[in-house]
C-alpha cells in the first residue's frame, strides 16, 4: 500500500512547515503501526483437526494455529475456543485406534483369522473426533485403591455380560450398584492367591513366594480377563502387564483399569507387542484361547523374544492335561515346537505346565542344520517393536548379553535404583543415570508439594508418564501406592528396555495417535516436553489435549512441564476442556535435566454435570 503526503511550501512562515511535518509523521505511524508492518496470523494445519464443512460437528474441530502466532490475551483471540463440543453418548467408550465401527465403515481388508481386526487402525485426520468424550449416565468418582481391587461402581462400567458368562468361574458378581471381583479365574476358581501359591510350589521357590526373593518382578499376563491374576501378584511385589484385546469378552481391560490394576489393550496378532526384548521374567496364559501352533509358532516366538534368559511360560489350558485325541495332538505338536526352540519343562502339575527358556545360545548350536524355527538374522533389532511385523525366528542372545537368569539384574526392590546392565546399549553412563534419578526425586517432590492442598493420600492410582525417559518419574513414586504406565515415544523407544530392567512397566507409543486404552482410565497424566516434541513432528496440540481428556478421569490431574510459549498456549484451552477445577503454574528451578526455560502447569479436570449437553 502506498501513501502520499503532499506539502505546499511557499513563502509562508516557517512554523507552517513544522506543523506539516509533524502531521505527516503522525499519519505514517497511524497507518503502519509501531513495527512498520501490519500483523498477520498464519493458519496452521497441525496434525489434523478435522474438516469443518458444517456437515458433521463430531469431526469439525478447533482451529489449529502456530504457537508464536497466538495473542496472549484470549479475549482478543477468537481462535481459542471458549468451549469444545461434547460427543454423543454413543461414543462414551470410544477408543479411536481400536474402533471396530471405523473398520467397518472404511471397509478395511483385514485377516480376521490373524486377529488383525483387534490391532491398531487409527483414523485419518479428517475422521478424528474433535469433541470431548462424555462419561456414562450416573458416573461416580471411582472407588479408591485398595478397595477398588475387589469392587467398582456398576454405573461406571455398565456391562454385566461377563458376570453372566463366567458365573461359574468367579470372575465377577453383580451386587446392587457395585460389581464385585472375588479373585477367581477360568483355571483358578478358588482364587488367584491360591493359584499363585501353587505356581511357587511347582517351581520350588522359597517359602512358596512366586517372586523368588525378588528375582521374579515383571510378568506378562496374556488373555488376562479382568486381571485378577495381576491384582493378586501385587501383594507379592510382582507387577504384571495384563493384556487382552477389545473382543467379545466385553470391557475386560476397562474393568481391570477401573480396579486400579496395571493393564492395557493388545493382541498377539501380526505385529510385535510394543515392548523391547527380554522384558519379562514370566509370561502367563490361563485358558487364553490362543492357537500357539499357527504360522510356524510365530506367537510363541514372540513370547521367546520378550522373555529374559531362563524366563518362565506358565500355561494352564486343556492341552496341558486333557486326554482326548484333539488336545493330545495339540500338546504333542506344541511340545515338539518348544523343544526345537530350546525350552524345557520346568514343572507340570494337574492343569498347568511351566516351561523355562534357555539360558544361553549353546542349545541353538546343537540343533540339526535346517531345524525350524531358524535363528533371526544378526541385523534384526529385537528391541524394535512399534508397528513391526512378528517374525517366525528365534531371537538369540548377543555376545555381550548377560547370561545369568534374569539378565544379570539384582533382585527387586534394589533393581529400581541400581544401574541397569543394558544402560551402555543406549549410550548413557552410570553417572548420568544416577543424576537423572536424583533430579526426578526433587521434581516429583515439588509436584506433590504444589498439589498438597487439593489431593489426599489415595487421590491417584493409575498414572501415565507420557515421556518416561529413563523411568525417573516412576521411580520417584516408589513409596506411593500407585503404578505408572511409562511411555517411550517412538523416537526414544530404545530407552524402554531400561524401564523394564528397573522392574517397571511401559509401552512404546506415538502421541500423534490415540492411546490404546478406554476413556477415563487414568488419574494423573505427566507430560514432560511432550507437546514441544509433537510440535516438531507437525502434529496437533489440540488433538493431543482432547486425547488426554479422553483418558483422564473426572477429578484427575495433568502435570505439563514444557517451554513457556507451549504452556501459555495450553493454558488458553483449560476452560474449554473443563480442566479448570484447580490450576497452578510455577517456574521450576533449573536442574541438570533442564535444557531451556520451562514452566510447570498443573490442572484438575472437573466432574461433569449430569445435564452436560452432547451432540
Amino acid at each position: 500500500m502506498k501513501y502520499k503526503n503532499e506539502f505546499i511550501v511557499g513563502r509562508k512562515l516557517f512554523s507552517y512547515i513544522l506543523i506539516g511535518l509533524v502531521v505527516s509523521i503522525g499519519l505514517v505511524c497511524l497507518l503502519f503501526g509501531p513495527g512498520g508492518l501490519p500483523s498477520v496470523v498464519i493458519e496452521h494445519g497441525g496434525g489434523g483437526g478435522g474438516i469443518d464443512d458444517g456437515s458433521d460437528p463430531v469431526f469439525s474441530g478447533v482451529i489449529h494455529r502456530d504457537f508464536d502466532d497466538m495473542f496472549e490475551d484470549q479475549d482478543h483471540n477468537p481462535d481459542v475456543p471458549k468451549s469444545i463440543p461434547v460427543c454423543d453418548m454413543q461414543y462414551s467408550e470410544l477408543i479411536p485406534c481400536l474402533d471396530r465401527n471405523f473398520i467397518y465403515q472404511m471397509k478395511l481388508k483385514l485377516n480376521l483369522s490373524l486377529m488383525e481386526h483387534y490391532e491398531r487402525h487409527c483414523p485419518p485426520s479428517y475422521r478424528r473426533f474433535n469433541c470431548l468424550i462424555p462419561p456414562p449416565i450416573g458416573y461416580k468418582v471411582p472407588i479408591k485403591w485398595p478397595e477398588s481391587r475387589d469392587e467398582v461402581w456398576k454405573a461406571n462400567i455398565p456391562h454385566t455380560h461377563l458376570a453372566e458368562e463366567k458365573s461359574d468361574q468367579n470372575w465377577m458378581v453383580v451386587n446392587g450398584d457395585k460389581i464385585n471381583f472375588p479373585g477367581g479365574g477360568t483355571h483358578f476358581h478358588n482364587g488367584a492367591d491360591q493359584y499363585i501359591a501353587s505356581l511357587a510350589r511347582m517351581l520350588k521357590f522359597p517359602a512358596e513366594k512366586l517372586n523368588d526373593g525378588g528375582n521374579i518382578r515383571n510378568v506378562l499376563d496374556v488373555g488376562c480377563g479382568v486381571a485378577s491374576f495381576g491384582a493378586y501378584l501385587l501383594q507379592h511385589q510382582i507387577i504384571a502387564m495384563s493384556l487382552a484385546p477389545n473382543d467379545v469378552h466385553e470391557n475386560q481391560i476397562q474393568f481391570a483399569l477401573e480396579r486400579g490394576i496395571p493393564s492395557t489393550l493388545g493382541v498377539l496378532g501380526t505385529k510385535r507387542l510394543p515392548y523391547p526384548s527380554r522384558s519379562f521374567e514370566m509370561v502367563h496364559c490361563s485358558r487364553c484361547r490362543i492357537d500357539w501352533l499357527e504360522r510356524d509358532g510365530i506367537l510363541l516366538l514372540e513370547l521367546d523374544r520378550l522373555l529374559r534368559p531362563g524366563g518362565y511360560f506358565v500355561y494352564s489350558s486343556p492341552e496341558a492335561y486333557a486326554h482326548d485325541e484333539a488336545n493330545r495332538r495339540i500338546w504333542t505338536a506344541m511340545s515338539d515346537l518348544l523343544k526345537r526352540m530350546c525350552w524345557r519343562i520346568a514343572s507340570k502339575h494337574r492343569q498347568t505346565v511351566i516351561w523355562a527358556k534357555s539360558l544361553t545360545n549353546s542349545c541353538y548350536s546343537k540343533r540339526f542344520p535346517g531345524t525350524h524355527p531358524p535363528l533371526c538374522s544378526l541385523d534384526d533389532d529385537s528391541d524394535e517393536s512399534w508397528n513391526v511385523p512378528m517374525k517366525a525366528c528365534i531371537t538369540p542372545y548377543s555376545s555381550k548379553m548377560h547370561q545369568e537368569r534374569g539378565s544379570g539384574l539384582v533382585p527387586w526392590p534394589q533393581r529400581l535404583t541400581s544401574v541397569p546392565p543394558r544402560l551402555e546399549e543406549i549410550g548413557i553412563g552410570s553417572d548420568e543415570y544416577l543424576k537423572d534419578t536424583e533430579m526426578w526425586n526433587f521434581r516429583v517432590a515439588a509436584y506433590w508439594k504444589q498439589m498438597k492442598s487439593v489431593t489426599h493420600r489415595n487421590s491417584f492410582r493409575n498414572i501415565i508418564d507420557m515421556k518416561s525417559n529413563l523411568g525417573g518419574f516412576a521411580a520417584a513414586l516408589k513409596d506411593k501406592d500407585v503404578w505408572v504406565m511409562n511411555v517411550a515415544p517412538v523416537n526414544e523407544s530404545s530407552k524402554l528396555k531400561i524401564i523394564y530392567d528397573r522392574g517397571l512397566l511401559g509401552t512404546v507409543h506415538d502421541w500423534c495417535e490415540s492411546f490404546s486404552t478406554y476413556p477415563r482410565t487414568y488419574d494423573l497424566l505427566h507430560a514432560w516436553s511432550v507437546f514441544s516434541d509433537i510440535e516438531e513432528f507437525g502434529c496437533s496440540t489440540e488433538d493431543l489435549l482432547i486425547e488426554m481428556d479422553r483418558i483422564l478421569r473426572p477429578n484427575g490431574f495433568v502435570i505439563i512441564r514444557d517451554k513457556p510459549h507451549v504452556i501459555n498456549y495450553i493454558r488458553k484451552f483449560l476452560s474449554a476442556l473443563q480442566w479448570d477445577d484447580w490450576i497452578s503454574e510455577v517456574e521450576p528451578r533449573i536442574d541438570a535435566l533442564t535444557s531451556g526455560e520451562e514452566r510447570v502447569l498443573i490442572a484438575s479436570k472437573k466432574m461433569w454435570e449430569e445435564d452436560t449437553e452432547t451432540m
